[in-house]
């Protein structure tokens, strides 16, 4: 069943998603076109650089990303009481950022806007609202590409997929299934090796200054400080190599050792926290979370049942 958007990410209520978008008409985004030869891979650098443009812009904090050959990955926290606190100047600011006319000066446009109650009240929402931040992330790159493939039309889906992250397990579990992405597409062996993810941001940051992988475990872009998840960067990080491993388990530098920490801190096995990473594409549908909080949130809804609340059960039973 297909629910409307607003069902599941209420337009103006704080949330965290994990959102998927794919392209059409056997369009590739990025990576190399075997029929035509043509390479896209310069299209990767834009969609990240999007990312964190409108990162800068949008009440949100962007937990992890993945840039793939035909689809993107963006796991990402809205926060709309952010965005309600800002002032009448700063959102048209920002708003005239996200939308440049070459034709006017943008302090005189951002002056007039701020002067706009109605218009400002609008704005304000759309800053904080899910729908509007993949509608920005999409459109501009969906125009290039078109331009750049001289065609018309579709580049993306109609509809982004999104999943609504319930607890913290949910939400690493589906920063882990997106930042391993391309170890499970065949496209590298490592998290090293994982250009245009999140992990490999994390990474670059942590190889310019040593001291961030003992800091606590925080968005790789936008606004910090809300619903802080509580591991560091080092556990993160040893935790999703670690899972990775177990994905491709005949690749060189196979695990050995005991499991993370992590993973006993968060009550799973090695077997049932790979289950519930694989399980974010296809063991669960429209949320995730514990078993006990799908219920309630189906209920919320008027729904009497969540694909993925089996699952969610088999695993609690075995971690009991």
């Amino acid at each position: 069943m297909t629910y409307a958007r607003s069902i599941l990410a209420p337009v103006g209520s704080p949330g965290t998603y994990h959102c998927v978008s794919r392209c059409v008409r056997r369009a590739w985004l990025c990576g190399e076109d075997r029929e035509s030869g043509r390479s896209y891979e310069h299209r990767r650098q834009w969609v990240e650089e999007r990312i964190a443009a409108l990162a800068e812009i949008f009440a949100v904090a962007v937990w992890g990303y993945a840039v793939m050959s035909n689809h993107l990955h963006v796991v990402v926290q809205v926060i709309p009481q952010a965005a309600a606190a800002w002032s009448t100047d700063e959102v048209a600011a920002r708003w005239c950022r996200l939308y440049p006319r070459r034709d006017l000066d943008a302090g005189a446009r951002a002056e007039a806007l701020a002067g706009n109650e109605e218009r400002i009240k609008e704005l304000r929402g759309r800053l904080g609202d899910l729908s509007w931040f993949m509608r920005c992330l999409a459109e501009p790159i969906a125009r290039r590409a078109n331009r750049e493939d001289g065609c018309k039309g579709h580049f993306w889906e109609a509809r982004f997929k999104c999943q609504t992250l319930l607890d913290e397990t949910a939400v690493l579990s589906a920063m882990a299934y997106v930042d391993l992405n391309p170890v499970r597409a065949g496209i590298c062996d490592s998290l090293a090796d994982s250009a245009h993810t999140s992990a490999r941001t994390r990474l670059d940051v942590i190889e310019t200054d040593k001291q961030q992988i003992d800091q606590p475990l925080a968005p790789v872009l936008g606004l910090r400080g809300f619903g802080v998840l509580a591991l560091k960067q080092r556990d993160y990080l040893e935790l999703v190599d670690h899972t990775g491993r177990q994905l491709k388990p005949g690749k060189r530098g196979a695990i050995s050792g005991s499991p993370p920490a992590a993973l006993a801190r968060m009550g799973y096995t090695t077997e049932q926290w790979q289950r519930q990473v694989l399980a974010v594409g296809s063991g669960y549908f429209r949320a995730i979370g514990a078993a006990d909080v799908l219920i309630e949130k189906a209920q919320e809804i008027g729904q009497a049942w969540f694909r993925g609340i089996g699952v969610a059960r088999q695993l609690m039973r075995k971690a009991a």
